[in-house]
C-alpha cells in the first residue's frame, strides 16, 4: 500500500515504529542505509537527512561532500525479521543537494528520468526479473566456504533439494513487505535457487530486486548459510543470472503481443541489441561476469529468437497477451539494477526514436553450433576490460549516465574496487 507523508506520520506513531532505515544504493547497486528515530521523520520529508558523500563511491569527494536523503513515501515497509515490538521499517530515498536538487549520480533518480522520457512519448514500460543465487555452507565461525548446501538439480524436491524451506522463508518474507514472487525453484547448479517476480514499474521493480537480495541473505544467514550472487561462484557449474524482463505498452496494448509484435516493439528490441555491448560492462561489471558468457545458457552472441535459450534476447512464448515480453539473458546480479535498467531502457526507447532495423532472427542453438554457424555473429565483449574500452568510447552511454557516474566507475572497477 502506498502511503502520503501524513498517513506515514500517523502510521509510524500508532504502530510502535523505534526505527526508520533509509535506504540508497552506491555506484554499484549496493544498498547502504542510515537509521533515524521517527522524531526525525517529519524533518526527513521536508529537507532530507545529510550525510557523508564523499566515503559513498562513485559520489562526492571531500570538498562537497553533503547530500541529503529524502524518503520516498511510496517505499514505505515494515522489515519482517526485526522485532515487532519497537518496530523497524525503510524507505527508498531521493538523493538531494543541499538545495533540493537531485543529485545527478544518484542511479534510481537516473532510472526515474528514464521513466519518464517514455512516458511522455506514451510508451509505458514494465519489468520483471529472474535471480539467481547459490547457497553456502559456512564453517563454525560462519564464515562462507565453498561448499554448496546440496546438490539437487533444476527443480528437484526434498530430500535432493534441501533448500526449500529456505525458498519458503524468503517468498513469505516478500510477502510480508508487499512484494509479489511469481516463481521459486531449485536452479541447475548445486546449490542453486531462482525467484522470479511479476512484472511492475521498472522502479519499483528495481526497488524490489534490492530488496528480495537484501532477505536473501537474512533468511540465509538465519539458516546458518551463505547466500552468494556473484555471476561464477564455480569454475565448472553453471553462473548466476539476472534475466531481465520487458514489456512496452502503448494506449493500454502490449505491444509485444504474440503474432502481432508492433513496428515500435521490433525497435525497440533492435535498440538493445545494437546498443548492448557499449552497455555490458554496467549489466556485468566484474571480471567473474565474463566467465559466465557462453556456458550453461548464458549467451555469448548477439541475437534474438522466439523461445530459443541460447539466444541472448528470446520472447518466451505465452498465451496471454498481457504476459508477452521480451527477456534479455546476459546481465548478472552484480550490476547496478537501476543504472542498468536505465540504461536497458534508453537503448529501446533510442530504437524507437530512430526506428532501428530489426536484425533477422536466429534460428540456431548458438551452445551446438558448429564453428562456420557461428563466426559470423557479433559477441558480447569476452573480458571487463574490452567492456569498459566500449563506454570510453560509446556517446550513448554518455547521452545516458552523467559524467561523474561514468568516470568512478570506470576507475573503481579499473582498481579492482569492486571484484
Amino acid at each position: 500500500m502506498e502511503y502520503t507523508e501524513s498517513e506515514i506520520l500517523q502510521y509510524t506513531a500508532e504502530n510502535d515504529v523505534k526505527f526508520i532505515k533509509l535506504f540508497f544504493t552506491d555506484i554499484f547497486g549496493s544498498i547502504r542505509s542510515i537509521s533515524i528515530q521517527p522524531s526525525e521523520l517529519e524533518r526527513a520529508f521536508k529537507t532530507g537527512i545529510s550525510f557523508d558523500a564523499s566515503a559513498v563511491k562513485g559520489f562526492l569527494s571531500e570538498d562537497k561532500s553533503d547530500l541529503f536523503l529524502v524518503p520516498d513515501p511510496t517505499t514505505l515497509s515494515v522489515l519482517p525479521w526485526r522485532p515487532q515490538h519497537g518496530r523497524v521499517v525503510r524507505f527508498y530515498c531521493n538523493i538531494r543537494y543541499p538545495d533540493g536538487t537531485p543529485f545527478e549520480g544518484d542511479t534510481r533518480y537516473i532510472l526515474q528520468k528514464e521513466c519518464l522520457k517514455a512516458d511522455k512519448k506514451g510508451y509505458q514500460i514494465n519489468v520483471g526479473t529472474e535471480c539467481e543465487f547459490y547457497l553456502f555452507l559456512t564453517d563454525e565461525k560462519g564464515n562462507p566456504t565453498d561448499i554448496p548446501h546440496d546438490n539437487g538439480g533444476y527443480c528437484e524436491l526434498a530430500p535432493l533439494d534441501r533448500g526449500e524451506n529456505v525458498r519458503r522463508d524468503i517468498c513469505l518474507t516478500l510477502e510480508q513487505m508487499g512484494i509479489q514472487p511469481e516463481v521459486s525453484h531449485h536452479e541447475a547448479g548445486p546449490g542453486q535457487h531462482e525467484v522470479d517476480f511479476k512484472c511492475d514499474t521498472p522502479v519499483r521493480a528495481a526497488d524490489n530486486l534490492g530488496t528480495f537480495k537484501t532477505i536473501v541473505r537474512t533468511v540465509a544467514n538465519r539458516n546458518g548459510l551463505y547466500a552468494d550472487f556473484r555471476p561464477k561462484p564455480m569454475q565448472d557449474k553453471p553462473g548466476n543470472g539476472l534475466h531481465i524482463n520487458l514489456s512496452v505498452y502503448k494506449d493500454g496494448k502490449n505491444l509485444f503481443a504474440p503474432d502481432s509484435m508492433q513496428d515500435e516493439a521490433k525497435y525497440f528490441l533492435a535498440g538493445i541489441l545494437k546498443h548492448i555491448r557499449e552497455i555490458t560492462a554496467f549489466l556485468n561489471p566484474t571480471q567473474n561476469s565474463y566467465a559466465r558468457f557462453g556456458h550453461y545458457e548464458a549467451p555469448r552472441y548477439i541475437g534474438w529468437s522466439r523461445g530459443n535459450r541460447s539466444q541472448l534476447i528470446r520472447i518466451p512464448h505465452s498465451a496471454e497477451p498481457s504476459r508477452s515480453r521480451i527477456e534479455l539473458r546476459s546481465p548478472d546480479p552484480s550490476c547496478n539494477h537501476y543504472a542498468a535498467l536505465a540504461l536497458i531502457i534508453a537503448a529501446g526507447m533510442q530504437g524507437i526514436e530512430k526506428k532501428y532495423p530489426l536484425p533477422a532472427e536466429l534460428l540456431v542453438n548458438t551452445f551446438s553450433a558448429d564453428a562456420n554457424q557461428l563466426k559470423t555473429l557479433e559477441e558480447l565483449p569476452d573480458s571487463l576490460e574490452a567492456a569498459l574500452d566500449l563506454v570510453k568510447a560509446s556517446d550513448f552511454v554518455k547521452s545516458v549516465l552523467p559524467e561523474i557516474t561514468i568516470k568512478t566507475f570506470i576507475e573503481s572497477v579499473e582498481s579492482n574496487v569492486n571484484f
